[in-house]
């Protein structure tokens, strides 16, 4: 079944995201914050772990690097298109505006942030990308499933901390994840092992991003660099095209 790990993702997340607000009651803030900080680092160490893995390989005891460049390309042209998007602007508001429908004026609500924070890290990533196209090329859902363990875990300790909106990124997960298992199908024969590795390379330093945000160490905006990871498919295609 075509999308069934999208599904199983999207439930893991609404499950998990309910567990944390249980925990919320329960914690002192202090102790979610340093809990916080301890994901912040994890999330930087993985993005910088896949970024190494997909850019560069040992040949004959020598680090050799690969895909550097259309990396760099895909980042300052996806970054153009976010931009021109107005992508996290649009994120961030639409937070906001379910976060004045669910909440009380008087509140102190971290809706916004736990929503686009938990949307960012969900979606971005190989084990994202990977995911939907084995899961929309293959028929085989177990590297979603595997990513569903994992993001119902973050969703519980994201959801404590910063809570409600948490559980509202499942729905922005299930949009990303099943257009791009259903496109998949569809483009199958451009999306070879090194595309894939351009994407998952992309993905991983916006990863690496999302962690340095939440520690505020800066204010990178890593949902309008979204589009870059889309770029190597689009080149490859381009390359196609014209021969």
């Amino acid at each position: 079944m075509i999308g069934l790990g999208t599904i199983v993702n999207i439930a893991t997340i609404l499950v998990g995201g309910a567990l944390g607000l249980v925990l919320k009651r329960v914690l002192a803030k202090r102790i979610m914050d340093t809990v916080m900080q301890g994901i912040s680092l994890a999330v930087i160490i993985i993005g910088i772990s896949g970024t190494l893995a997909a850019a560069f390989t040992i040949v004959d005891n020598d680090i050799v690097s690969g895909h550097v460049l259309i990396m760099i390309v895909s980042l300052a042209i996806g970054g153009l298109i976010g931009e021109l998007l107005k992508i996290e602007e649009r994120l961030k508001s639409f937070g906001m505006f379910c976060e004045k429908k669910l909440t009380k004026p008087d509140d102190e609500s971290t809706f916004a942030q736990g929503f686009v924070t938990a949307t960012l890290v969900f979606c971005i990533g190989s084990m994202a990308i990977v995911g939907s196209l084995e899961d929309g090329i293959n028929r085989n859902p177990d590297i979603l499933i595997a990513k569903s363990v994992i993001d119902g875990i973050a969703a519980m300790i994201f959801a404590s901390a910063m809570g409600v909106g948490v559980l509202f990124s499942a729905f922005t997960v299930g949009i990303y994840q099943g257009a791009i298992t259903l496109l998949s199908v569809f483009l199958a024969p451009f999306l070879s092992d090194i595309v894939i590795q351009q994407m998952s390379v992309v993905g991983s330093i916006l990863i690496m991003s999302i962690g340095l945000n939440m520690l505020k160490i800066g204010k990178i905006k890593t949902a309008n660099l979204l589009p870059a990871i889309f770029i190597p498919p689009i080149y490859h295609l381009i390359l196609y095209i014209v021969g």
